[in-house]
């Protein structure tokens, strides 16, 4: 066997945890559904410690809900290297979308446990809150807390579509997990990694196994809410509605047309659209509808997003609409170094790779302002993700252990 620490990495091993996680939440399409903070998500943090505690990680929590699994450094007042992604995911979403990440940094772990060097950073894989956003908007929440760029009320207060606030399913989460001891938030951090699948088809058209992440595009997350008045279909006049549905689509088209890039580099998504009170015989009385608009230029994505207040504005009478913006984040750049370090574990290893940018958004984003951080991916079949039939194979999973097993000791030390 090979003295590197990577060599210990076990194909099957991190195969397997990947097909047992994917029960928690299983959807009968193949994927999962594990909503931050649910039941599901909960039980799934605690599969990911049970697994922390056979290889001696020792697992805290903090007050934003992320799990973190510790292999001490032999300086362990040293600040720890990082890596790992989150567990929860869409409704529908798939088995690896990042679960990956998490279980590639065990996997790591566990390969430098059972190769008997010791680092001399501690070693902290974590599982970071609400990264998806689909039960509770914006996501990455656990990370932007953690890194500072959110505060803990700013995002307690916000509501799921059942009413229920992230504080009460935060204290739920604290008392199922009593006996993880709590931590304090945001802690000095050395370097962050996070492994991730694609969610794109580039590396797959390219043969290429690992993608070395230049950096993440930028986003901006709006919700729109119109404000019109219910009254009778069969006895109101046309002109004297005010019927927020048909205000909604007049703002959509013209959003759409504004917003429309011939080159296909922007996107613009409604992913979120609930009419009350959604009655056959009522003129809708309230619309409420999110926006997710992306683009790589930070200069274009502050020019459009600054422009869809004004829209909505404009098309929205006889209604009001009021425009809510949820997170901002411009387009950033990781660090050559950083990057160079996946090339150089890559190519130590013999392990074919690309630059690649991602234009997903993923918890690296909240660790890159407080620490040198960098992201590689490893494909995933036809970029299907956000999807029950999200598709990797074992051998590409391995292969993204191997080089992120390598990034991790670079960076510790042994």
């Amino acid at each position: 066997m090979s003295n590197l620490t990577s060599a210990r990495v076990s194909q099957q091993r991190l195969w397997d945890r990947h097909e047992s996680l994917a029960r928690i939440g299983a959807t009968p399409g193949g994927g999962v559904n594990r909503q931050a903070l649910s039941k599901e998500d909960i039980a799934a943090c605690r599969q990911l410690i049970d697994w922390g505690n056979t290889i001696g990680l020792q697992a805290s929590r903090d007050e934003a809900g992320n799990i973190f699994l510790r292999l001490e450094g032999t300086d362990s007042l040293a600040a720890p290297v990082i890596s790992g992604s989150h567990l929860d995911s869409q409704p529908t979403g798939g088995k690896y979308d990042g679960a990956y990440g998490v279980l590639a940094a065990l996997e790591a772990c566990q390969a430098i446990v059972e190769s008997g060097v010791r680092p001399v950073r501690p070693i902290e894989v974590v599982a970071w809150m609400n990264e998806e956003g689909s039960r509770f908007a914006p996501g990455m929440m656990g990370a932007s807390v953690f890194g500072g760029a959110r505060s803990l009320d700013q995002i307690t207060s916000i509501r799921d579509p059942q009413g229920i606030s992230v504080g009460d399913a935060l204290r739920d989460a604290q008392q199922a997990m009593a006996d993880i001891p709590q931590r304090d938030l945001g802690r000095p951090t050395f370097a962050y990694v996070e492994a991730h699948i694609e969610q794109g088809p580039l590396l797959e058209r390219e043969h290429k196994a690992i993608g070395v992440v230049s950096g993440i595009q930028g986003k901006r997350t709006f919700m729109v809410n119109i404000e019109g008045e219910a009254s009778h279909a069969g006895t109101s006049l046309r002109s004297e509605r005010r019927d927020a549905l048909l205000a909604a689509m007049r703002i959509i088209q013209a959003l759409t047309i504004h917003i429309h890039d011939e080159h296909d580099v922007v996107k613009f998504t409604i992913g979120r659209f609930d009419v009350t009170p959604n009655a056959p015989s009522v003129v809708p009385s309230r619309v409420r509808f999110s926006i997710d608009l992306r683009h790589p230029d930070s200069n274009v994505l502050a020019s459009l997003g600054d422009a869809i207040a004004g829209i909505c504005e404009t098309h929205a009478a006889p209604c009001h609409v009021q425009v809510d913006e949820l997170s901002s984040a411009m387009s950033l750049e990781f660090p050559q170094d950083m990057r160079q370090r996946i090339r150089d574990a890559a190519d130590l290893l013999d392990i074919t790779r690309m630059e690649i940018l991602s234009a997903a958004g993923h918890d690296a984003r909240y660790l890159h302002p407080i620490c040198p951080s960098a992201m590689l991916f490893i494909p995933c079949h036809e970029g299907i993700t956000h999807n029950e039939s999200e598709s990797i194979t074992a051998a590409d999973a391995a292969a993204g252990a191997r080089v992120l097993t390598e990034v991790i000791m670079s960076l510790a030390g042994s």
